[in-house]
């Protein structure tokens, strides 16, 4: 009987060790979009707002955008101050942050929400992997991961960089607004 009992309790901890370093379901990674600054098809250079809202609060920064066919360059600014720094010339990403901007903030992922955005249709589904798909109707935009729709892109009107851009990732759980204005050059 005590043997019985001793395999049983062995038993029972070998169940509760395996149950316990089953890892935790992760969410995957990002698309990993990057297109080149030729492909939206046209310079551009913006003044945008954005508001991020996760978890309950909410976030504000504001951006300077410019794109053209080399190069697309970001900076964003809190309380006047440059927090964020991008410029992307289609093959290498470099960035700077300032040591307070949260660690969730990813020069990769703003990158990717602004191409999604922004960038035609055409020159996002060449791009994206297997198992991704995007739909639109001119104006909203749903990606999909096996099926699954993964985020939703609001459109107050056309061109989609004018005007507000509402962007809601289901994944991340998180929604970003996006308010441009077009600076004329």
């Amino acid at each position: 009987m005590r043997q019985r009992l001793r395999y049983f309790s062995v038993l029972v901890v070998l169940m509760l060790t395996a149950c316990a370093t089953v890892p935790a379901p992760t969410v995957p990674a990002r698309l990993g979009l990057k297109l080149a600054p030729a492909a939206l098809g046209q310079a551009i250079t913006l003044q945008q707002h954005l508001t991020v809202e996760r978890n309950g609060r909410i976030d504000e920064l504001d951006a300077a955008l410019e794109v053209d066919a080399d190069h697309l360059e970001m900076v964003g600014l809190a309380f006047g101050q440059r927090v964020l720094s991008l410029h992307y010339d289609g093959k290498e990403l470099k960035t700077w942050r300032h040591a307070l901007l949260p660690a969730q903030v990813r020069a990769e992922d703003v990158l990717e929400d602004l191409q999604l955005t922004m960038w035609p249709l055409d020159s996002i589904v060449q791009a994206l992997p297997a198992g991704w798909k995007i739909e639109d109707d001119g104006l909203h935009r749903t990606l999909y991961l096996d099926e699954v729709v993964v985020l939703k892109i609001h459109y107050s009107g056309l061109p989609r960089w004018s005007g507000t851009v509402k962007l809601e990732n289901l994944r991340y759980k998180y929604s970003l607004t996006i308010q441009s204005v077009l600076v004329e050059s």
